[in-house]
């Protein structure tokens, strides 16, 4: 299926709860992009067995789909000079979930107990935040419906640089009102020092 081979469809299929799908892209290593930026579909992320937070949620996409469910994106936009964050969108019995790949303690996998999708959202605001402490959570995207690409994303050799234009105009909705904007807290030393754990290291040769 969507131009899967039948190792790959294999993989994807033993995917077959959101559980299963985080457990396997906690396992293989963050990708740093040590030769370059990449945006790796599916198919080369199974073949080079590392990814970022796209690439993984790309996977978890794949994998959904593969099982008849919907291949959702949600784009987490930050202010600037931070990172944005992407992950995949799962429903059980009306309540929302999330897949996320990250090298962080926190900004991961989300229990589908979120009414909503602003709900989800909001579980992570308070664990995004840079090293100085500031929180940097600006927006949330309406989820992104993978279909309407068709399916050569999930097997292309090349780069989905297109996927982060597509993303950016998919509407997208403030964490903070305004008014509120001077009453954010930023994290303090302990919060920081704790959540400053990684995963994954740059000198590990697989990542």
């Amino acid at each position: 299926m969507f131009g899967l081979n039948p190792r790959e469809t294999a993989t994807l299929r033993r995917l077959s709860t959101p559980r299963k799908i985080q457990d396997f892209l906690d396992r293989i290593p963050i990708n740093f992009e040590k030769h370059g930026n990449t945006h790796l579909s599916p198919r080369r992320v199974l073949r080079e067995r590392k990814a970022h937070c796209v690439e993984g949620a790309l996977v978890a996409a794949a994998a959904f789909w593969l099982q008849g469910k919907p291949p959702w994106l949600l784009d987490l936009k930050t202010i600037e000079f931070d990172d944005e964050h992407v992950v995949a969108l799962f429903q059980e019995h009306g309540r929302w979930g999330a897949i996320s790949k990250t090298n962080h303690a926190v900004v991961r996998y989300r229990d589908p107990i979120y009414k909503s999708v602003r709900e989800l959202a909001m579980s992570y605001y308070h664990e995004y935040f840079r090293d100085d402490g500031l929180k940097t959570l600006a927006s949330y995207s309406r989820p992104f419906d993978l279909r309407t690409l068709g399916d050569y994303w999930i097997t292309t050799r090349e780069d989905l640089w297109e996927l982060d234009d597509l993303l950016n105009k998919v509407p997208h909705y403030r964490f903070v009102p305004k008014k509120n904007e001077h009453l954010i807290r930023r994290a303090t030393p302990f919060e920081r020092r704790v959540l400053n754990t990684r995963e994954w290291s740059k000198s590990d040769p697989r990542t």
